[in-house]
């Protein structure tokens, strides 16, 4: 009998601490802040600021499978047929994408900066790690292809963008999508987790992970098991450059390589020395837009 009330008492710990890592990690109200931003006013450049200074942007809507009215901005200057949407990491929104909005509008790209669900003026109770992100960006290639049957699309996404753009690929695309860029991008919400409960808290991934899997499935309808983007890269034909800077320590670097050996369609990879994370882009600006520039430029014609 003590074994028995000793098990249930250590498996309601376990649960009530799985449920405390679900809140943590997938709950986008809780207390943690935009790990990615700067804290130093002096490290923003002006084209950091670009999207909230533009003032011909416009905010369009769409509606999910799940009923969720997500938002994001759409620039639509310029006359031309190529598009490029921007996605943003965990616990950012639209306006962190805006350097890679801003190249891309003076490359002559019309340009869609959506919130994922859950961040920023889109609708969502829970962070989707990427796996129902990827449904919600094929609604914007959707979108674009009410706007422009002939739309030329590239998908740029960093952190858990780039991871949302890689379950992207796995589906099965419109000849639209012509080029994926992927900025630091997690393997799988399940292995970026475990990696997390290691390297922040010294805990192990089993069972923790496991009980936290299944509380996401009843608050989040999905499995965190699910959401994977080397499983989808394998299954990609969509050419798709990899960046991830050497000294990124969110992300580990080490999953750069096993999602490019992952993936079966055309491929390249950029590296940046010193790079933290989600830092490449202003870490060697010139380095990084003469890659993706070249490696684009194959492709959207």
């Amino acid at each position: 009998m003590f074994i028995l009330v000793l098990l249930i008492i250590v498996v309601a710990i376990l649960i009530c601490i799985a449920y405390k890592l679900y809140n943590y990690a997938l709950n986008p109200n809780s207390s943690k802040k935009g790990i990615f931003n700067s804290n130093n006013k002096n490290e923003l450049r002006k084209e950091d600021l670009w999207i909230n200074d533009f003032n011909d942007k416009s905010s369009v809507y769409i509606n999910t499978f799940d009923n969720l009215r997500l938002h994001a901005y759409e620039i639509k200057e310029n006359k031309s047929n190529k598009w490029a949407i921007t996605v943003h990491g965990y616990t950012t929104n639209a306006e962190y994408m805006s350097s890679i909005a801003y190249k891309y509008y003076t490359l002559g790209y019309n340009v869609i900066m959506p919130d994922l669900r859950g961040h920023g003026k889109s609708e969502g109770h829970y962070i989707g790690m990427g796996w129902h992100d990827r449904l919600d960006i094929i609604k914007w290639i959707e979108y674009i292809l009410n706007e422009d049957k002939n739309a030329q699309i590239l998908l740029h996404g960093i952190s858990m963008g780039a991871a949302t753009v890689m379950m992207v690929s796995g589906e099965e695309l419109p000849k639209n999508v012509k080029v994926i860029i992927e900025d630091c991008g997690y393997t799988g919400a399940k292995e970026q987790l475990a990696y997390k409960l290691k390297n922040m808290f010294k805990l192990p991934s089993f069972p923790l992970l496991n009980i936290c899997n299944i509380i996401a499935k009843i608050k989040a309808k999905y499995f965190i098991s699910e959401a994977s983007a080397i499983n989808q890269i394998k299954k990609s034909n969509t050419p798709t450059l990899f960046i991830h800077g050497d000294k990124d320590k969110f992300v580990p670097f080490y999953m750069l390589n096993e999602l490019y050996d992952a993936c079966n369609a055309y491929k390249d990879k950029l590296i940046i020395n010193n790079a933290g994370h989600a830092k490449c882009e202003k870490v060697d600006s010139d380095l990084y837009w003469e890659k993706v520039i070249k490696f684009i430029a194959k492709f959207m014609k």
